[in-house]
């Protein structure tokens, strides 16, 4: 089953000969419960993209759609109930509420849209990121590497029908990125949770199921994690 879509996704900044093209006509599909990394120097249009998919900003032209949903169709308020509740993320600076403890930042998301939480479920990720012993710690008590995790699991709390991370690894050292990764993979196998990762760090992408190469805003490769073409 397709989870995501994305059909010739073009974002373009300026006019004429100053014009930047960000993206320029990116398609891909993206099936659930697949662990898709998009790789690509700086500048290449990798977190340009990653916004586009999370509707985080909208399109020049071009469609995404998720779990069937056309999501440039919605208005600005629509959009944002929908990505509360569909869209899980991960972001390089993990982001945490440093007031609440780890339960809290971990449910937030659920608690803002007004949702019963299913502690049974919340439970059950934050045993399996390793964080039950850590439920009323303050992020300023936690190592970076719990940081994410904390933060991983706040995008999985939701059941989104995708996770989008940005760079989750950045601000780890080699070996707790390596941890990071692999409890990533875990999870979006253990939860059928499909997770599209950017990376610059091909090391990194290649513990993905596939992975992406995006380069001056065009895919130019798309090969499975045995580095065949997919």
């Amino acid at each position: 089953m397709t989870i995501l879509q994305v059909k010739n996704l073009r974002k373009y900044y300026g006019k004429g000969e100053t014009t930047v093209k960000a993206l320029d006509g990116v398609s891909l599909d993206v099936k659930k419960g697949e662990f898709v990394a998009i790789v690509g120097t700086s500048g290449s249009g990798k977190s340009t993209l990653l916004h586009m998919l999370g509707g985080l900003d909208r399109a020049t032209a071009g469609k995404v759609y998720v779990d069937g949903h056309d999501i440039f169709a919605m208005d600005d308020e629509s959009l944002t109930v929908f990505r509360r509740r569909s869209v899980g993320f991960i972001f390089q600076h993990y982001n945490l509420i440093p007031i609440l403890n780890v339960y809290e930042n971990i449910v937030l998301p659920i608690q803002l849209d007004g949702v019963e939480v299913d502690r049974l479920y919340v439970d059950e990720i934050m045993e399996a990121l390793g964080l039950d012993q850590k439920v009323h710690s303050l992020p300023s008590n936690l190592s970076g590497g719990q940081q994410q995790r904390v933060a991983i699991a706040r995008a999985l709390a939701t059941k989104p029908s995708i996770v989008l991370a940005d760079e989750p690894t950045g601000n780890l050292d080699s070996k707790t990125s390596q941890e990071v990764l692999i409890l990533m993979k875990q999870m979006s196998s253990k939860f059928h949770q499909t997770m599209v990762m950017i990376t610059h760090n091909d090391e990194i992408a290649q513990l993905a199921d596939r992975v992406i190469r995006i380069e001056d805003g065009k895919i130019v490769s798309k090969s499975d994690s045995r580095g065949e073409e997919a």
